[in-house]
Order: structure tokens, then C-alpha cells, then sequence
């Protein structure tokens, strides 16, 4: 099935649930309280815990069983698509240890500032200033290239001369 195909989210959705109801049950088994969403093919795994090392470590376990198991079913799991975020309350600088995934092949993965996700833009303290900054200047660009593709269409209509193609 094609990536354009109409078909193929359904059907990845459909395949892709089974790998994740075995990753629950595993997790669930080993005691690694992650919940984990999912839209279409981004996926997220969601950790809490009052220190990064313990984050960090039941995110590498789960990054390890979820890898293994994609592997099974013949998916390919793009380490360099693999981001890292922690949410903190703390008022310092956040130095969170990064997360190594040279066993899987990969490098190390650090903390990033914002994090990306279904249109949000989220910060550490859960800020949304960043969020509207990118939308309020969006917006702001829109009216302006908008005024300026009205004004070029004015302009046409007084100086054109019309010539017909018979």
C-alpha cells in the first residue's frame, strides 16, 4: 500500500495496534509505568517521575522492547526521528542526562528546549508563549502577503490591456 493511498493510515493503524496492545502487556508485565498515545505513525511515550535517571531508564527500556518488536514485524523504527522531552517544574536550568541509544544503533538523545506535537508547541513549565508567538506571527505574515497579492491584483486591473488567443 502506498504512503499517499487513502488506505494507508487505516491499515497502518490497524497493524501498527497489535505491536502496541503487545507493548502494553510487556510494560504492564515488567512494572515500567508508561502510558503511550499514538496518531498514525507518531507515537509518544509519556514517563513521570520526580528524577530524569528513573525517566530516562524506563524510557530506554521501553525504547528497547518497542524496537525489538517493530523489528518482528518487519518495521522500521528511524532512530534519527527520536526526540526526547522532559517536562520540569523546577525555576533553574534543566540538566537532564541524555539518552543513549548507541546499542540500537542510534547516538544519544538530548533534552530538547520545545517539543512539537500535533500542531502544540509545548516548553519545559508548559508555557504556551512559544506556541503564540509562531501563531501570532503567522497570522501577522498572512494579512501582510495577503495585502500585498490584493494590491498587485488592483494594480493589474487599471494598467492591463486584454488580448484574446483565437
Amino acid at each position: 500500500m502506498g504512503q499517499g493511498s487513502a488506505l494507508s493510515p487505516i491499515l497502518s493503524a490497524l497493524y501498527i495496534s497489535l505491536v502496541f496492545h503487545i507493548l502494553e502487556n510487556c510494560l504492564k508485565n515488567l512494572k515500567i509505568p508508561i502510558p503511550i498515545l499514538s496518531f498514525v505513525d507518531d507515537s509518544l511515550f509519556v514517563v513521570q517521575s520526580k528524577y530524569l535517571t528513573i525517566s530516562n531508564s524506563f524510557l530506554l527500556y521501553s525504547y528497547n522492547i518497542i524496537s525489538s518488536l517493530l523489528e518482528k514485524f518487519s518495521l522500521i523504527l528511524e532512530h534519527g526521528k527520536t526526540e526526547v522531552f522532559h517536562f520540569s517544574r523546577s525555576q533553574g536550568v534543566l540538566n537532564s542526562p541524555p539518552l543513549n541509544l548507541s546499542v540500537f544503533g542510534g547516538s544519544s538523545l538530548l533534552s530538547k528546549d520545545t517539543w512539537r506535537y500535533l500542531g502544540f508547541i509545548f516548553n519545559r513549565k508548559l508555557l504556551f508563549h512559544q506556541h503564540i508567538n509562531f501563531y501570532m506571527n503567522k497570522a501577522i505574515s498572512i494579512v501582510k502577503y495577503m495585502k500585498i497579492l490584493g494590491n498587485s491584483m488592483q494594480k493589474r486591473s487599471h494598467s492591463a490591456t486584454e488580448i484574446t488567443f483565437i
